[in-house]
């Protein structure tokens, strides 16, 4: 995977932002009388027209259940769920599409995992390594699965620009870890993981590893394979698809030798009161019935995105990125959480003398959108000595325009506290 740089050394791009712009609906929306700037992208995505028509069409003309039914509806119901889990195979060029797991997000995703290859690898005594920079749902389902087995969470630290101490990493890997679960991208702090090395660092000494995709599947090309990595999650509704739909990659040696994550309907192929034979991959770990527009709906999704290119989208949101920035650090009593050299499009900071809900609050009176508060990373927070961050978050069909707007929504912060 080609990782973007530098802020500044950001390739030039043509990149019609309004043609896009055009494709989803909402961004018409006004808000409180005022035009809508949503800022809240790592929260979650606005819906090009393209989704919202599959789903309403899906409702309207197609609804069936999958995969059993013989009849015309389940067919092609079955037919276009499962050519959605082809273009999820595709766009992080997994081996074969049995690695590509439907769940309800990249949440789902790590339980599984924690569940799965938990609880049949980890032992008493054993460590699982996250980094300090982990959001809730990297973090808990690990203290679950250590807390039942009697094993250890170690903690990589990060540090003042919320970077990885990779030195620091390799002295945590040890005979004891059994797992690395870290995020791609931070959504607290926007900060580019050097997933590469950390996976080539855990696999010197045959640990597998899993990562947290739900804040660079949006933003980033990713290519399974090349990097190497055990497991990957992300979900639907950060990259424009329906909420309720993620997905979880796993290599295949992994998966077939991981016990079912749940029961009940078809993730089983023969059950009698005293046995039961479990499905193949990847439906032993899809059990009862899925949220088929939803799955639709996601393929709909990547197919708009993989239009516009991932590479033109991750040189046209550096470079917003990189005006947003300058911009916002100009306001006084602006401080950055979160220098990395290497960032995606998130920028956390705080407004000395306010409170980030207070500054939220102003903000969406004037209609932008933007998100306050821990942004479920609460370990984040205490380490850089902050209750809560103001956090924009951008997308391709953001605009410099909007940047400036909360530019000016800022300074009319400072404004209303008398700073």
């Amino acid at each position: 995977m080609r990782t973007v740089t530098n802020l500044h050394t950001a390739p030039r791009v043509t990149f019609d932002v309004q043609k896009v712009r055009r494709d989803f609906p909402i961004l018409k929306e006004k808000i409180r009388g005022r035009p809508l700037v949503y800022l809240d992208n790592a929260a979650t995505t606005q819906k090009p027209q393209a989704v919202i028509d599959t789903l309403t069409r899906y409702y309207s003309e197609g609804n069936s259940n999958i995969p059993r039914g013989v009849h015309f509806l389940s067919e092609r119901a079955t037919r276009n769920y499962e050519e959605a889990r082809t273009t999820v195979k595709t766009f992080l060029n997994a081996a074969a599409s049995q690695e590509i797991v439907f769940v309800r997000g990249a949440t789902e995703g790590i339980n599984l995992v924690a569940q799965s290859y938990g609880r049949t690898h980890v032992q008493a005594g054993d460590e699982i390594l996250i980094s300090e920079m982990e959001h809730h749902s990297n973090i808990v389902p690990w203290q679950m699965l250590c807390e039942e087995k009697g094993a250890t969470l170690r903690v990589i630290p990060i540090t003042d620009e919320g970077e990885i101490q990779l030195e620091e990493y390799e002295r945590l890997l040890t005979p004891k870890t059994k797992l690395v679960a870290v995020a791609h991208v931070s959504n607290a702090l926007g900060t580019i993981n050097p997933i590469r090395e950390i996976i080539a660092a855990a696999h010197l000494r045959n640990i597998p590893v899993l990562i947290d995709g739900a804040q660079s599947a949006p933003h980033l090309p990713v290519d399974v394979q090349a990097l190497d990595c055990d497991f990957y999650v992300f979900s639907g509704h950060k990259l424009y698809g329906p909420t309720g739909i993620g997905v979880l990659y796993g290599k295949t040696r992994w998966l077939e030798a991981m016990p079912p994550y749940q029961g009940g309907g078809d993730m089983i192929r023969s059950v009698t009161f005293e046995k039961t034979l479990y499905n193949t991959l990847p439906y032993k770990f899809e059990a009862g019935t899925p949220h088929i527009a939803g799955g639709i709906g996601l393929g709909v999704a990547i197919r708009y995105v993989q239009a516009l290119g991932l590479e033109a989208i991750a040189a046209y949101e550096q470079a917003l990125l990189s005006y947003a920035t300058e911009a916002i650090t100009s306001v006084p009593g602006v401080r950055l959480i979160g220098t990395a050299k290497d960032k995606a499009s998130v920028i956390s900071f705080v407004l000395t003398g306010v409170h980030a809900h207070d500054a939220g609050t102003v903000l969406d009176h004037d209609g932008i959108a933007i998100r306050a508060g821990h942004h479920c990373a609460q370990p984040v927070m205490k380490r850089f000595g902050v209750p809560a961050t103001c956090r924009a978050s951008l997308s391709f069909y953001n605009t410099k325009e909007e940047s400036d707007a909360l530019v000016a929504g800022l300074h009319k912060v400072r404004a209303v506290f008398h700073l």
